[in-house]
């Protein structure tokens, strides 16, 4: 029934969130060029509450659960995994005060409405995979401005959208480069919960009737713990969450043979 009901009110759907998508082009445009970035910020943060809401026209609810007393005068990286681009609007604007930007592939940053201006002129990083150099580099600039101006940065640590829900291995390396630049952020793991239902028929045959959820977890212990460990210990918060099977450390084999 929920993949019968997807053909009726995907399209609909699809139709309404790329509408706001191109209402907003403009709008974003004329707050940059008029009155800068927080005049900016403000119409992505609105753009973000009809995107997250453009979820009820499927019939999804929306959940974000925040429990922490997070700073907004800190530096944070928020960890989470990533089940579809619709993962990314609730969280621009339930965390709004802490000025989340993304790390994007360049390709993003043209010939989408909305979407790839923000990319360009929003503060975040936009990295070319085939270029490590370039990629490092928007990575430390990136570091730079959440030193800066207390922005926060969220990371799918995955790498790719988990298309069944299931945890892939979080990866290392762009969390590893922001805390050299930025040692004293929080690492702060986000649970999402069911978006990847949405599409698991396709961009085009969605689904009805997901509640989709966003859970904020609590900051990760730092102390004493090198950037694997602060990295697998978010995923594990992750996984527990989502009860999906927790993973273990690699185990040093020279230390099991003694």
């Amino acid at each position: 029934m929920s993949k019968f009901l997807g053909y009726i009110f995907g399209p609909i759907f699809n139709i309404v969130f790329f509408l706001f998508l191109c209402i907003f082009h403009p709008i974003q445009w004329i707050c940059f060029r008029a009155f800068g970035y927080k005049a900016h910020k403000v119409s992505v943060d609105i753009l973000n509450f009809f995107l997250t809401y453009c979820n009820w026209v499927l019939f999804n609810s929306v959940t974000f659960k925040n429990d922490q007393n997070l700073p907004t005068d800190n530096p944070i990286i928020f960890v989470a995994n990533h089940q579809s681009m619709y993962d990314i609007p609730g969280i621009i604007w339930f965390l709004k005060q802490h000025h989340p930007k993304f790390i994007s592939k360049i390709e993003l940053t043209k010939n989408i409405p909305s979407i790839s201006y923000n990319l360009r002129v929003g503060g975040g990083a936009n990295i070319n995979r085939k270029d490590s150099k370039q990629s490092i580099s928007e990575l430390i600039k990136l570091g730079r401005r959440m030193k800066e101006n207390t922005w926060s940065t969220v990371i799918f640590a995955e790498g790719t959208r988990a298309k069944d829900g299931n945890i892939k291995p979080f990866n290392v390396g762009g969390i590893a480069t922001l805390l050299k630049v930025v040692p004293d952020a929080l690492i702060v793991p986000i649970a999402i919960e069911n978006s990847w239902k949405i599409v698991r028929y396709g961009k085009f045959f969605l689904t009805v009737g997901n509640p989709i959820k966003w859970t904020v977890l609590n900051p990760v212990n730092k102390a004493d713990k090198n950037a694997e460990e602060i990295v697998l210990a978010a995923e594990n918060a992750i996984r527990e969450k989502l009860h999906q099977a927790i993973r273990l450390p690699d185990l040093d084999t020279n230390s099991m043979k003694s």
